[in-house]
């Protein structure tokens, strides 16, 4: 009777549930970007700040086989922790991701800000390793690879291992450091108090071995009650060995600090000219400015000179970012037997003289400066930069559905789930831009369009659904923050088979337009939209903002 009961009970659920919506076709996407910053020509032999523009915060690099291999954080997007190469410093191009299979992690349930934290990449003897944490998942892991473009292996958990920023150091006499920040041996002094650990680790069996020592317990003076030291990283030169650290947490007081030791347990002594990067201390109103400089990686050239690579980002309106925290690269100068970023009081520039191993190269690249780029979805597979909001469950994007256009299937999921909507993100990386697509129109019960996406609790969605007869609305759907959808204005259309969004921001002005292929051209829906709702200062969290395809199935209940 049991049996009975529930296979009723399933062919009843079976027959309720809806048939899946038929997928969005997208033909084509484009993206433009016309900054001033980006608009000076840039004289012979110098590359353009930042080499990667928009949202590649944390930025850790290593040299290895002749090349630069470069890494970031990824937080909650998959596929996940990008790998990017480089002959020159100055040129990269994503390669591989590190966390690029559903069965790596799972972040669902977190927000954005949260998951991978600031990755970094070591080499030796023929294996590349990944180290870094998966916040609120799992904790800190090791991943290895023998091609930097992968495989990348599953996490190898760091047992005993808390905090995070897990960086590894190879010593000259073979043994293997951890070093990460973690709470401070007592109870914390005040808010932001954080230490610099070290351990020994045993890499065949990617677990700690030996005591566990503080090499920093608040910053390098703490008697100011320093905060957020972080992001550790350990190098010998000269029979020095320096530990190089962020400080002042990830916005406008960030800086980067040095300390050095004869000995790699310490102690260790900080530079009297610290902080060694920072751009805290220049005025609030200078002209396109740099700022929360820090988390800097260092990385030696074949010709014996060093250079940093580091996070910024770059603000409008005084302190709103909509590009994130973006890659910059800088020369390093020793003084005295100390490495020196950038002197105090000087801003980050936009152009700087290249090095020397590549002066004479074309330097300009899509990773920056102003550009359009044009997606055709014509490619076997989709490309390096479209990102998806956690990991998938399903394969919900594909490129085979109808050979050059992207299908989108849609879910029941939306833009404020805490899991994955079918939303394709490449990043913002520009103050001002065009983003652009043409689709088909979608079938009754889904809405789908362009997405403007900084978070769950902040995003624009300019959207297409059908009405009753052969009528579609286009519509402006947004959240700011307060916990609710608002819709901010719609248009009634007749059916078209041409159909073309596009959205443009301009600093803190957003703009969203249809054409309808009826021969009137662009339309505007929306004009002078707060465009700040999509900046890191206002919506918090550590990323940039998204652009790109978004389809939801509206035939079921929501269920958040």
């Amino acid at each position: 009777m049991l049996w009975t009961t529930l296979l009723l009970f399933a062919a009843v659920s079976h027959a309720q549930t809806p048939a899946k919506a038929p997928p969005v076709y997208f033909d084509w996407f484009e993206y433009a970007g016309r900054d001033a910053a980006f608009d000076v020509p840039l004289p012979a032999g110098y590359y353009r700040n930042p080499v990667l523009a928009g949202f590649h915060a944390d930025p850790s690099i290593v040299a290895a086989n002749g090349k630069f291999y470069l890494v970031n954080s990824s937080f909650t997007y998959f596929p996940g922790i990008p790998v990017f190469e480089s002959a020159d410093l100055v040129h990269w191009k994503q390669i591989g991701n590190v966390i690029d299979r559903p069965t790596q992690l799972d972040f669902d349930g977190l927000s954005v800000s949260r998951g991978i934290f600031a990755p970094t990449i070591e080499y030796r003897d023929g294996t590349f390793y990944v180290v870094t944490t998966a916040t609120d998942s799992g904790g800190n892991f090791i991943s290895t690879a023998r091609d930097p473009a992968g495989p990348w292996s599953d996490p190898h958990w760091l047992s005993g291992i808390g905090g995070i920023d897990p960086s590894l150091f190879f010593d000259d006499d073979g043994k293997i450091y951890l070093l990460n920040n973690d709470e401070p041996p007592g109870p914390p002094r005040y808010d932001g108090h954080r230490a610099i650990w070290m351990q020994e680790i045993d890499l065949a069996r990617f677990q700690p071995v030996g005591p566990r020592k503080v090499l920093i317990d608040g910053g390098v003076e703490p008697e100011k009650n320093p905060i957020w030291i972080e992001g550790p990283h350990l190098y010998k030169r000269e029979g020095w060995y320096y530990l190089s650290d962020a400080e002042g947490g990830t916005g406008p007081q960030h800086s980067q600090v040095v300390l050095r030791s004869r000995e790699v347990w310490g102690p260790y002594m900080p530079y009297a000219g610290n902080p060694i990067l920072t751009q805290r201390d220049l005025p609030s109103d200078r002209p396109l400015p740099i700022t929360n400089a820090g988390h800097a990686d260092l990385v030696e050239g074949p010709d014996g000179s060093w250079w940093a690579v580091f996070l910024a980002s770059r603000n409008y309106q005084g302190r709103h970012y909509n590009t994130g925290r973006e890659t910059y690269l800088l020369p390093v100068q020793w003084r005295d037997g100390w490495p020196e970023i950038l002197p105090a009081g000087q801003t980050i520039p936009y152009a700087v003289r290249a090095p020397a191993w590549m002066r004479g190269k074309a330097m300009q690249t899509p990773a920056t400066g102003n550009f359009v780029h044009r997606d055709e979805f014509d490619a076997p597979a989709l490309a390096a930069e479209w990102l998806r909001v956690r990991v998938p469950k399903t394969a919900w994007a594909d490129l085979t559905s109808r050979p050059g256009a992207l299908a989108v299937h849609p879910l029941t999921e939306g833009l404020e789930t805490l899991r994955n909507p079918a939303f394709l993100g490449r990043r913002q990386q520009h103050l001002r831009f065009e983003a652009s697509t043409a689709m088909s129109v979608p079938a009754a019960g889904v809405a789908a369009g362009l997405a403007a996406f900084q978070s769950e609790a902040y995003w624009y969605f300019l959207g297409v659904r059908r009405l009753a007869g052969d009528r579609i609305a286009v519509f402006l759907d947004a959240r700011d923050g307060s916990g609710a959808t608002r819709t901010l204005a719609t248009r009634e259309i007749a059916v078209t088979h041409a159909l073309r969004l596009k959205i443009e921001g301009d600093e803190g002005d957003y703009g969203f337009a249809f054409d309808a292929g009826d021969g009137r051209g662009w339309q505007r829906l929306a004009d002078r939209v707060d465009g700040t709702v999509l900046s890191t200062d206002r919506a918090g969290g550590f990323v940039g903002a998204l652009l790109g395809p978004f389809a939801r199935d509206e035939r079921a209940s929501r269920s958040e």
